[in-house]
């Protein structure tokens, strides 16, 4: 994952609940939850990535930073919220309500996300398919790939992609250093 995520013995991506988590209530509950997953790795993870910040954000109210954990996305909050604040590292979000910069903290995509069913099943509904428009957003469709293959590096190594790109530039030019003739008395000569 792009954020470094500690997700090696995670069982499979996306990562999708039953939507009972969504009624708990008690952070003991979450915690258990998280070991099941397999997931604590990546709460232990920003655990060790407390650290003070460097320079006047301390004396500003912004004294600890630390590192992202996962993303929990829900449909319905009855007590979830509770739940999981006080567990460093994790965002809570609304299925409704995503948001680019929590997904993608920093502009990096690949941020460990656990979503509930209800929530994983509402996103047809509201970003559509290509085959259909959303429901929930008025004339919304889902955007097309810009690009039907994604190995880049191969497209680039291609024949057609080569001979329309022009050789590369192979002369070195060497450059002479001048030197001052006030204080090098051979360049004077």
């Amino acid at each position: 994952m792009s954020k470094g995520h500690r997700i090696e013995e995670i069982p499979e991506l996306p990562l999708v609940v039953e939507d009972k988590v969504e009624g708990y209530k008690k952070t003991k509950e979450a915690v258990l939850l998280l070991k099941k997953l397999k997931a604590w790795n990546d709460i232990k993870k920003v655990y060790a990535s407390q650290r003070m910040r460097a320079g006047k954000g301390k004396m500003r109210n912004r004294r600890r930073i630390q590192r992202r954990g996962p993303c929990i996305i829900y449909n319905e909050d009855n007590g979830v919220i509770k739940a999981f604040r006080n567990i460093p590292g994790i965002t809570l979000l609304n299925v409704n309500k995503l948001n680019l910069l929590r997904l993608a903290p920093g502009g990096h995509v690949g941020r460990f996300c656990i979503w509930t069913e209800s929530a994983f099943r509402k996103l047809d509904d509201l970003y559509g398919t290509w085959r259909k428009p959303a429901t929930l957003k008025s004339s919304y469709n889902l955007p097309m790939h810009k690009m039907t293959n994604t190995d880049l590096g191969r497209i680039l190594k291609s024949q057609e992609i080569q001979k329309a790109l022009r050789p590369p530039k192979k002369k070195i030019h060497r450059r002479v250093l001048k030197k001052n003739p006030l204080k090098n008395l051979r360049i004077m000569v």
